[in-house]
């Protein structure tokens, strides 16, 4: 790969960032995607104004994808115009990803990651840190995984163009989206054994709340969705007996 074409690549990982800042109901992120894939378009239509221009516009059309998922979009069509792919080929590419790429990163980021991080950071201020250690263990963390996933989707996207759904499946990302709700559902357990026992009304410490944790999310994860009805009564039958006896 040449020079000039690596810093075209750079350039357009590095407006997967934007992609949504030009967001709309007629075309979603659209406008977004043609404007990460410009600096690639720019070279390999370089001399040809009239093919640069059909170019964009086959690409300002209706698109949908997770922002940190973007880069697999846009790495996957930048490969397929690099090798010269017929153009309705490319366009029904995009169409076959566009909804998977949305649910994936909704349901691994929005749904798992990101509250997993929260709680992480909001037990750590239970237990006594100061705000700013709060704060800062929240920023640092989301955006480690938040940049290695912009960097691996783009990645991946780039080395496996039209092959790029065998290795999505692969990397099993619904799997790792079950594992980071399992674990978010841990932090919320120990959330609320810190919660509890914060007035030391009870005269319980922290160590059999954690233990109380690990073995619920143990039964949680060996039953499944089959525990949260009587879990959850469970659970508030002890947070109501808890209050009682703290107030008695």
């Amino acid at each position: 790969m040449s020079v000039l074409v690596t810093s075209a690549c750079l350039r357009a990982f590095l407006r997967t960032f934007l992609i949504q800042g030009s967001w709309n109901y007629r075309s979603l992120v659209g406008s977004g995607l043609a404007y990460t894939l410009l600096p690639m378009l720019r070279v390999k239509f370089r001399g040809e104004p009239e093919h640069l221009s059909s170019a964009v516009r086959r690409h300002v059309q209706p698109f949908n994808t997770h922002p940190y998922l973007s880069g697999i979009a846009t790495g996957a069509v930048i490969r397929l115009e690099e090798e010269g792919a017929d153009p309705q080929m490319i366009e029904r590419f995009k169409n076959g990803i566009r909804g998977s790429l949305g649910s994936l990163g909704d349901g691994l980021v929005w749904a798992g990651f990101r509250p997993l991080v929260l709680l992480l950071a909001l037990t750590v201020g239970w237990l006594g840190a100061p705000p700013y250690v709060v704060i800062g263990l929240f920023l640092i963390l989301y955006n480690i995984g938040h940049l290695w996933l912009r960097i691996w989707s783009f990645m991946i996207g780039l080395q496996g163009g039209h092959r790029v759904v065998e290795r999505l499946r692969a990397a099993d990302l619904p799997g790792l989206t079950k594992k980071t709700l399992a674990a978010g559902s841990f932090a919320l357990g120990a959330l609320i054994g810190v919660f509890v026992v914060d007035g030391r009304s009870l005269g319980v410490g922290l160590w059999p709340w954690l233990l109380v944790s690990v073995v619920g999310f143990a039964v949680g994860h060996r039953v499944g969705y089959a525990a949260w009805r009587p879990t959850a009564v469970l659970t508030a039958l002890a947070v109501l007996a808890l209050s009682i006896l703290g107030l008695a």
